[in-house]
């Protein structure tokens, strides 16, 4: 029996996101996979993280008094969410796989570190000390290779005044003597993320971090004095988002099939994140219509990218700059939002300037998860390259942020317009053909919180995204 079974009706589960900017609360009927209710609080992170919870269970319990013995799952992105540092053999492989798979375990990567040019010690802690990293994935060598530079990067951890928590994904072979040479840090063994040339695999890695995240990560960030926020949190939220965009594009069985290829971008207000699962079959079709791609990385149907510089608020000024947009007006909305990020627009000039910035934000980040594709000619006759992912025949597109949960009518359609459907020019490799969806109850998170324990519940829950899908212009 799951906690929140009660007599005299379903079990019910409440769902929280402990965000940067608010708490979101959901309370969901585990039988069903009806939700019962919302609540949102400011996140209390001056005070007791809990304290914003806190005020959600209790909007929650006016709405159902099933709330009270609820079972409760949380992932957070609270004082910072989770910082990582990728610390690999060279930068174009290694150190380039560590940071895919930092990203799709729900990460930030803060810095990417080669070691086959030779690392001191001292100026390796300056970096991570600067990068205010919460944990270390540490990668190197195919299985069988060449050990000496993983090594080598491992003794230069255990000896550059780093304390924290390290995950090692490198070459297997040499895995015990990594160990022995990290015996001082808090460390586990994943396995390689590049265990031969060409293959990513990302599982086992992903999973050590999630584990370090809640064994080192969550306490030590000092949210909370309270011992249940730490029992509550499963993960780092933009992991759990992405668990929940798997379920909705694989589904669970047959009886619960999935939407197939799917994009979800959530602008938020400092960063702007774009996940995605594009089954390799659907990019071989795509490449083999073309020519051979060339990728020095094998790219893998789960990705995720983390865009710093694009967001709502604090990041306003630096997407509006990247995106070239020198309107004076629009510019001062920028400054306006980046100096107050509470601001809520409440004139219809405030509301365009919101989405304008957030089609900015939104096409943007698009642009940089997908690449582009362009021929070139070498020795071996006509090629083509590709950067990013390739998105073309994605069928649904999903938007999350408050920008668009809480627009005026026809927001998405506005937002996505300049990057989903047909593009004439620039070679973007961008949705052509796909209907746009809000995750108007940010149903994606308590998704992927579900999934594991209560999986029919969690898909049910998250086909609502799909409800009221629409094609752009539409």
């Amino acid at each position: 029996m799951h906690l929140g079974d009660v007599e005299g009706g379903p079990a019910v589960a409440l769902c929280v996101d402990f965000g940067s900017t608010f708490t979101k609360a959901l309370l969901v009927d585990l039988a069903t996979g009806d939700l019962l209710g919302t609540a949102e609080h400011p996140t209390t992170i001056d005070t007791d993280v809990l304290d914003g919870y806190d005020a959600c269970r209790a909007a929650l319990l006016r709405l159902d008094a099933r709330a009270e013995h609820a079972e409760v799952l949380a992932c957070s992105s609270a004082g910072g969410g989770l910082r990582i540092a990728v610390l690999g053999n060279e930068l174009l492989v290694t150190a380039e796989a560590g940071r895919r798979v930092a990203l799709s375990s729900g990460g930030r990567v803060v810095a990417v570190l080669a070691a086959a040019s030779g690392l001191d010690p001292r100026g390796l802690g300056e970096r991570l000390h600067e990068a205010r990293a919460d944990v270390v994935l540490l990668t190197g060598g195919t299985d069988g290779g060449n050990s000496e530079v993983l090594l080598a990067a491992a003794e230069a951890l255990a000896g550059c005044g780093w304390h924290g928590p390290v995950v090692v994904a490198g070459n297997v072979d040499a895995r015990e003597e990594v160990a022995r040479r990290l015996a001082a840090l808090p460390h586990v063994l994943a396995d390689n993320v590049v265990p031969r040339i060409g293959e990513l695999a990302p599982a086992s890695a992903r999973a050590a971090v999630r584990e370090m995240f809640l064994a080192h990560v969550i306490g030590g960030k000092h949210l909370s004095a309270r011992r249940d926020f730490t029992a509550m949190v499963r993960g780092a939220t933009p992991d759990l988002v992405l668990t929940g965009v798997e379920l909705l594009a694989r589904g669970v069985d047959e009886r619960h099939p999935g939407v197939g290829d799917v994009v979800v971008v959530d602008i938020g207000g400092a960063t702007t994140d774009v996940h995605s699962v594009v089954e390799p079959d659907h990019e071989a079709a795509l490449l083999d219509a073309d020519g051979l791609a060339r990728e020095v990385v094998a790219s893998t149907p789960v990705t995720r990218t983390v865009e710093g510089d694009l967001g709502m608020r604090w990041s306003a000024l630096s997407t509006v700059a990247e995106a070239g947009l020198d309107d004076a007006d629009l510019v001062e909305a920028a400054r306006a939002r980046a100096e107050r990020p509470g601001l809520l627009p409440l004139t219809d000039d405030e509301w365009a300037a919101d989405e304008a910035i957030a089609r900015a934000a939104a096409t943007l980040a698009l642009r940089r998860h997908a690449g582009r594709a362009k021929v070139v000619v070498g020795p071996d006759g006509r090629v083509v390259e590709r950067t990013g992912k390739d998105l073309r025949e994605v069928r649904l597109v999903v938007g999350s942020g408050g920008v668009l949960r809480n627009g005026r009518a026809g927001v998405a359609d506005r937002v996505f317009g300049g990057s989903v459907g047909p593009d004439p020019e620039g070679g973007w490799q961008l949705p052509r053909q796909a209907r746009v969806s809000v995750d108007r109850d940010y149903v994606l998170a308590a998704a992927g919180l579900l999934s594991a324990d209560h999986p029919v519940a969690a898909y049910r829950l998250v086909r609502r995204v799909v409800d009221g899908g629409v094609p752009p212009g539409q």
